[in-house]
């Protein structure tokens, strides 16, 4: 009798499996899927992709809570490596903000069709080099939007004086709505280390929740998606031994709700 049953208990399990799976399938992540097709684009260079393997941006933007429908801004936003995945996965239902430093963006704004919704914020907001502390401090912050489901920062953090430190963070808290995400990944320094030549491109990771939470957010989580344990973290993140294979810290906070 039990041999007669396992033929159909099989293919009841495979059956079940693959409807199992086509479940999963339809419960997928939509700004997952995406991102994943924002990253075949033909727009992305060589050099851009190649920093998929060790960015994650699909893992990480998932991490932070990041969906098709937000109102996202990117504050300096580089050359766009983020901005060409967050401007096409939120064209349809989102909307992507751009603010701070933006100039080398003009470019790909004007160029990718993918990119036509995305605005230009915080126009006046500008990076102040701080001689003393030999980072930058952000004149004119005020970003010009409110009530934002996420503000994002991609390893920025360290380019910032402690004054533009706490402007950024105060001003991604008033742009905010209540429960809005604020996500930080930056190259990760040894806990109180003093600076060196080799270390400018790095930030205290217990320093920055420290920072942001006397900015008024609730510190929500950390991601290990850009732990490296073979980053003895003595380096500067641009050394050939180094650089595409940083420890980074990637942290979720929050605005209270009150």
């Amino acid at each position: 009798m039990l041999k007669r049953l396992l033929p159909l208990i099989i293919i009841t399990s495979l059956t079940s499996g693959v409807a199992i799976a086509q479940m999963d399938d339809k419960k997928a992540d939509p700004m997952s899927a995406k991102i994943k097709l924002a990253m075949k684009s033909e727009t992305r260079t060589d050099k851009e992709r190649d920093r998929d393997r060790n960015r994650l941006p699909v893992h990480t933007l998932k991490f932070l809570g990041v969906k098709e429908d937000m109102r996202v801004l990117e504050l300096i936003p580089g050359r766009g490596w983020y901005t060409r995945l967050l401007g096409a996965a939120l064209q349809e239902k989102g909307q992507l903000y751009v603010g701070v430093h933006t100039d080398r963006l003009k470019g790909i704004l004007a160029d990718d069709p993918a990119l036509s919704k995305v605005k230009v914020v915080a126009k006046d907001a500008k990076l102040k080099y701080n001689k003393t502390e030999e980072l930058y401090d952000l004149t004119n912050p005020a970003y010009g939007v409110d009530n934002l489901d996420a503000v994002l920062t991609f390893r920025n953090y360290h380019n910032l004086s402690f004054k533009g430190r706490m402007a950024m963070n105060k001003e991604a808290f008033a742009a905010l709505k209540p429960g809005g995400i604020y996500g930080v990944v930056d190259h990760t320094r040894r806990h109180m280390q003093s600076n060196n030549d080799e270390n400018g491109r790095r930030v205290d990771p217990v320093m920055a929740i420290k920072e942001i939470q006397d900015s008024g957010f609730e510190f929500i989580d950390y991601s290990n998606l850009h732990y490296r344990a073979d980053d003895e973290l003595r380096y500067e993140v641009g050394r050939k031994t180094v650089t595409g294979n940083t420890d980074r810290f990637t942290f979720l906070f929050k605005k209270p709700m009150k």
